[in-house]
């Protein structure tokens, strides 16, 4: 049996994703993907994000917010891997 490979990621999404179910959007496909952590808009426009989980479900939310939602315009994001913190869910954080 394949060992599970869990890991953390901080992202900061740049481009037009407030206003435009950025957040909504990121938390369901979280939870389709079974990620912990959370999401919020930072005061200069773009949207912060901390998830956990196993790598590979990590990587397809990571191709995930390069796209975003319908309505919004993905023009950046910076990752930076981050060392476990041991959320349980994934929710907005304001």
């Amino acid at each position: 049996m394949k060992e599970q490979s869990y890991t953390a990621f901080y992202a900061r999404v740049k481009g037009r994703v407030q206003g435009v179910g950025f957040r909504y959007s990121a938390i369901r496909e979280a939870e389709r993907l079974k990620i912990n952590g959370w999401v919020k808009n930072a005061v200069n426009g773009d949207v912060e994000v901390w998830a956990e989980g196993q790598k590979e479900s990590l990587e397809l939310f990571l191709k995930w917010l390069c796209r975003g939602p319908q309505f919004s315009r993905v023009d950046s994001v910076e990752k930076e891997d981050r060392e476990l913190q041991g959320y349980n869910g994934f929710g907005a954080k304001y």
